[in-house]
């Protein structure tokens, strides 16, 4: 007979058994993955008799108070605090043996937790490790107290890789909240960011209280309706997550006003809790250009008495009045008693400089101090309030703008011009601390596709031209959100989760196991469930835009997560989590669109995919021609919104190209490009075709529309199909560059074959 005793010992080695044959068999639920993992035997059992054991004088109680938090959400109150036991202890200690900032060390086997660190913010980073181990229903409060929890016993040893591992929000486009803030800091922690980079002032709005210069949240933090909510309008008729967020839309005066702003103290609030964290909170106050805000409630700060916009920018404040720089000063003294960082970003981009070359008052300063443009004037008011910061114990950091007129050594570049490849490289081998931003792939605001997670875990900071210790000047990287099309919190977190936990990994860790990440993404989607995390669903593969069959062809889709359910329409409608399921696969044997999408069993739902099924028949080639080898380029100079825009006469020049790239010629700031030819397709049969372009692109064989990636927008990757009989087909591919950096990728592969880059020997004109 088996007692009650009896029985539950069993039970406990039963759960050890299998938590240590878990351990063995998959990798540990950790993002980032720890430098150094060896799995034990066993687990440690927490339960309300478990003691906390903290260094004299109560150090780390900070720390462990939050390890606490997550306690009582679980076991229904905190662990006690007090002197260590024989067993049944989470231990925290000084070590000093660990010399890196924010490294630790942790072991857990049977009788304890012992984790040891140089300092603080190591124990912090420590504890977001156990966190992560233990179940994902700890992030929330539960109704009924579980009696254990359970950590498999490992022994880890972790360090960060890179200083700077940071994240970006945008709050002045659109607003967002406090509790969002905190939120954000919560979730960064998670994942050992800390760095955490607000954009507070813009064209847009103004988001910080300044007692000095009061209009500037009176009024500056508040807006009628711009084109960029319009916008979102349109896109919140299909999408909730694009309605204006009406938390932020108040009346005054008969007029709807979008807006709001941070208080001094409420900011001081959100500063002091991401220092719970060990997160630093770094504002970015943009100037001299993105003032309209400013300059619209203090004319007196630009060349011309107020600001509108040119032709891409606004009229920046003037760098030639000492009415500037007071108020530029008077600003920063009160943002330097609100933020404690020793970083302060002054933005430095973007800079509409025409107002700088017709004002008298910068002609008489440009004289004065021997500086020959107007570039090397933006440097003296970059220069000028870097010694300001200096003097108040504080660094400068610019966007890579800075660089040009010149900069000193000490001031921090944020490189983010991807189409400037050798701003980071000339800004690291002037000594200039580098922080690597590019906007591909790190502009989170960036539509995301099937390739965003890879292309971010596959970033490498360091660029190829640094030797060893130039690298060092590379400090880290972040990823920024840009919000003129981000006005909800759901809508920011779909876009940055889970590019994030890639980020991570790749700041952090710093070693290539992709596959291993993805596996252990899947398992920790769990627990941005229980933190109410909006975040994108991993793709469906396997699944083209436009595809054609002969007679007949079959839509199977493999879920990527098996608590899924897949749903979908034939009649034009969105589907629902009470479509028709998609089972098992389904034949197509007529020509029709089907709009499919992921649900899951909390309400969350992926992205719809739009699927068209065309029937064609093997289209025939073209006569056997003298053809020579490449396809012919046409490059326009010029700034098309579209590709059929592109002209089909006087080209800027015409070139032969064996890929199917951007030639070295095509030098304007915008652009179209006309590649035409043929293709020698060796065998008959149905092709895809995967166009990735930034800005626009639009692709046909054999004279039928096959990818339509068109219009104005960062890199992404469209897909199309086509059926072709051995031979010569004829190729057409309209390209647009709208200024900012191009991307222009085209692949193939044959009746479902992996993606390949197109043969040079294919290309015939």
């Amino acid at each position: 007979m088996i007692t009650i005793r009896s029985f539950f010992i069993l039970c406990v080695l039963a759960l050890l058994v299998s938590t240590n044959l878990w351990a063995q068999n998959k990798p540990l639920p950790l993002i980032p993955y720890p430098q150094n993992v060896t799995t034990g035997t066993g687990a440690f059992i927490i339960n309300k008799q478990t003691v906390m054991v903290l260094p004299p004088g109560k150090k780390y109680l900070q720390e462990a108070d939050l390890f606490n938090q997550l306690m009582a959400n679980t076991l229904g109150s905190p662990l006690k605090y007090g002197i260590q036991p024989k067993t049944n202890f989470i231990k925290l200690v000084t070590d000093p043996a660990i010399t890196t900032e924010e490294g630790h060390h942790l072991l857990v086997d049977s009788k304890h937790i012992v984790l040891s660190a140089k300092n603080a913010a190591g124990i912090l980073r420590g504890i977001e490790t156990i966190r992560q181990l233990l179940p994902a229903q700890v992030e929330t409060r539960q109704s009924t107290a579980e009696k254990q929890l359970v950590l498999p016993a490992v022994q880890i040893e972790d360090y960060p890789v890179y200083a700077w591992r940071g994240m970006h929000l945008d709050v002045s486009r659109h607003f967002f909240s406090v509790d969002y803030l905190k939120k954000y800091i919560d979730l960064m922690a998670l994942y050992k960011f800390n760095k955490l980079h607000l954009h507070l002032t813009d064209d847009q709005g103004w988001r910080i209280e300044i007692k000095q210069y009061p209009k500037l949240t009176e009024e500056g933090a508040w807006r009628t309706f711009n084109n960029q909510d319009s916008a979102c309008m349109v896109k919140a008729k299909t999408n909730p997550d694009f309605i204006i967020d009406p938390k932020h839309i108040i009346q005054r005066n008969g007029k709807t006003l979008y807006g709001g702003f941070y208080t001094q103290q409420q900011m001081k609030d959100v500063v002091a809790y991401a220092a719970q964290r060990h997160i630093d909170v770094i504002p970015e106050i943009d100037m001299p250009g993105h003032m309209m805000a400013a300059i619209n409630n203090y004319p007196f700060l630009s060349c011309e008495g107020g600001s509108k916009w040119g032709e891409l920018f606004t009229t920046p404040i003037c760098p030639c009045n000492e009415t500037t720089f007071t108020f530029a000063e008077n600003i920063f003294k009160e943002i330097f008693e609100i933020f404690p960082s020793q970083y302060i970003h002054i933005g430095g981009d973007e800079v509409d400089r025409t107002s700088w070359g017709k004002s008298d008052a910068c002609k008489a300063l440009m004289a004065k101090e021997g500086i020959k443009t107007t570039a090397e004037l933006q440097s003296y008011f970059i220069n000028r309030m870097e010694k300001f910061f200096n003097q108040h114990g504080r660094k400068l950091i610019g966007w890579d703008e800075i660089l040009e007129g010149g900069i000193s050594p000490t001031a921090i570049v944020m490189y983010w011009r991807s189409w400037k490849p050798n701003a980071p490289v000339i800004a690291a081998k002037n000594g200039n601390k580098v922080i690597m931003t590019p906007g591909s792939p790190l502009y989170f605001d960036n539509i995301p596709d099937k390739n965003s997670i890879s292309n971010v875990y596959h970033f490498n900071p360091v660029p190829e031209k640094l030797n060893a210790a130039e690298a060092k000047n590379i400090i880290g990287a972040q990823a920024n959100v840009w919000t003129e099309h981000v006005p909800t919190e759901n809508r920011a977190d779909y876009l940055v989760f889970p590019r994030m936990t890639a980020l991570a990994e790749v700041l952090w860790t710093n070693k290539q196991d992709y596959d291993g990440y993805t596996e252990r993404l899947n398992q920790s989607l769990a627990r941005l469930d229980a933190l109410n995390v909006h975040y994108r669903l991993p793709d469906l593969l396997n699944i083209g835009e436009n595809n054609v069959f002969t007679s007949q062809t079959t839509l199977n889709v493999t879920k990527p997560l098996a608590q899924m359910s897949l749903h979908y329409t034939t009649d034009g409608t969105e589907p629902t989590a009470t479509s028709t399921e998609l089972s098992k696969p389904l034949v197509i044997t007529t020509p029709q669109t089907i709009k499919l999408a992921a649900f899951m069993p909390n309400g969350l739902h992926g992205d719809i995919y739009n699927i068209n099924y065309q029937q064609q028949a093997f289209a025939d080639p073209v006569a056997t021609l003298t053809l020579h080898n490449g396809l012919s380029c046409n490059y326009f100079a010029g700034f098309y919104k579209a590709t059929k825009m592109i002209p089909f006469e006087k080209p800027t020049g015409n070139y032969i190209v064996n890929e199917v790239l951007v030639p070295k010629e095509a030098t304007a700031p915008s652009f179209g490009l006309r590649y035409t030819g043929y293709l020698a397709i060796p065998e008959t049969g149905i092709y895809t075709f995967y166009l990735t372009c930034d800005d626009g692109g639009v692709l046909n064989i054999a004279n039928r529309p096959v990818v339509d990636n068109d219009g104005q927008h960062s890199a992404i990757e469209k897909e199309g199909q086509v059926a072709l009989k051995q031979g010569l087909q004829p190729i057409a591919l309209n390209f647009i560059e709208g200024g900012g950096g191009y991307t222009l990728k085209l692949q193939y592969s044959k009746d479902g074959s992996a993606p390949k880059d197109m043969p040079a020997d294919w290309l015939k004109h």
